[in-house]
């Protein structure tokens, strides 16, 4: 009876001339003022002749440490966006393994004069330092995208966009770290906060600062902030910290300490030798330590168990839509939209799955 029901409603169906195909509704064909979706998704036929005049558009990006690893999934995802786009990209950095922003000016101010050049991507570390290459950009007709570190006094800084992790996304490892110090079962010790302000990074003072606050407001909550002493230095920016020599400046400020429970590093300066000094101290997954970034040295870190977790920027991100944001300005005209790459969280349950795709 079932089957002969289905029959007779197929039947009918088919006299009716009803198919599949034909029963799909609110399908949009042009636009209500008129013009056709597909001539309008077109690149504009000037894009690529804008600025150089020859072509195809050039981009070049420049970071202020292209020695330790951190940018280079940034320089994948600038390269995957090029690609798309048809845009040959120029990745270019100071070949320093620690942050160089003097490195990255001197090259920003090469680059800026360079006839061939139709945008600039740059990262901002040093506050207040790159306006005369602004400037010299907006004088040559040169679009600006800012990434990574954030410069938040930059001239035309509402008109430029900007690709990045805000400085406030380290209080989700702050957090992360009293939990682990909580759930250590230990009854009091000190939680440090190593770092250095004279390297001039003020988005790294800024997470140390969201770090150590977060610290301090889980443990408060839990009713256990007394028994333990949070350190980040006088001013919460960091204990200051040798960057030429981290392994042994944080071996001998942990030791100095003497009952050092956990610890938090906020860059790819201090994180690595922060794994060594773990390693070092004999206190491979005895100390609640935590870091940024993740680069190769904090994946084994934390496979190994002398880092308990990192915070990723997810800078696939942080090289990749700077690339479509200077396209779209060219092309469209869009400009200052901004993106907030957030922070991915890894420990030993999910760092497998990190660095997939150079994606790290």
């Amino acid at each position: 009876m079932r089957r002969t029901l289905l029959y007779a409603v197929s039947a009918a169906l088919l006299s009716l001339g009803v198919s599949h195909a034909f029963a799909q509704s609110g399908s949009v064909e042009k636009a209500v003022g008129g013009y056709n979706f597909a001539e309008a998704a077109k690149e504009d036929p000037n894009t690529k002749n804008f600025h150089s005049a020859d072509g195809h558009l050039t981009f070049a990006i420049v970071t202020h440490t292209a020695g330790n690893g951190f940018f280079d999934p940034v320089y994948v995802g600038a390269t995957v966006a090029g690609n798309m786009i048809g845009a040959k990209i120029l990745l270019l950095g100071s070949e320093s393994p620690v942050d160089d922003p003097a490195r990255a000016i001197e090259i920003l101010n090469q680059i800026v004069q360079d006839p061939t050049i139709d945008g600039i991507i740059m990262t901002t570390p040093q506050v207040g330092a790159y306006n005369d290459i602004v400037k010299a950009a907006e004088a040559a007709g040169i679009p600006i995208a800012t990434t990574n570190s954030f410069d938040a006094t930059i001239l035309h800084r509402s008109a430029i966009s900007h690709t990045g992790q805000d400085a406030s996304a380290a209080a989700i490892g702050g957090e992360a770290l009293a939990n682990c110090v909580i759930a250590s079962g230990a009854t009091s010790g000190s939680i440090l906060l190593p770092s250095s302000t004279a390297m001039g990074n003020i988005e790294v003072n800024n997470r140390v600062t969201s770090a150590f606050n977060a610290i301090v407001k889980t443990l408060k909550e839990a009713g256990k902030l007394d028994a333990f002493k949070v350190d980040a230095g006088p001013e919460n920016v960091g204990i200051d910290t040798n960057p030429n020599d981290p392994v042994n400046a944080l071996v001998s400020l942990f030791e100095s300490r003497g009952d050092v429970v956990g610890a938090f590093t906020a860059n790819n300066v201090f994180t690595p030798p922060l794994v060594k000094a773990v390693a070092q101290m004999g206190k491979t997954g005895k100390l609640c330590a935590f870091g940024f970034d993740l680069g190769p040295a904090q994946q084994e870190g934390i496979a190994a168990g002398n880092l308990t977790g990192s915070l990723g920027q997810q800078p696939f991100l942080q090289g990749f839509w700077p690339v479509m944001q200077l396209y779209l300005q060219i092309d469209r005209g869009i400009s200052a939209a901004n993106l907030d790459t957030r922070a991915q969280l890894v420990t030993k349950e999910n760092v497998a799955k990190v660095g997939k795709r150079f994606e790290n």
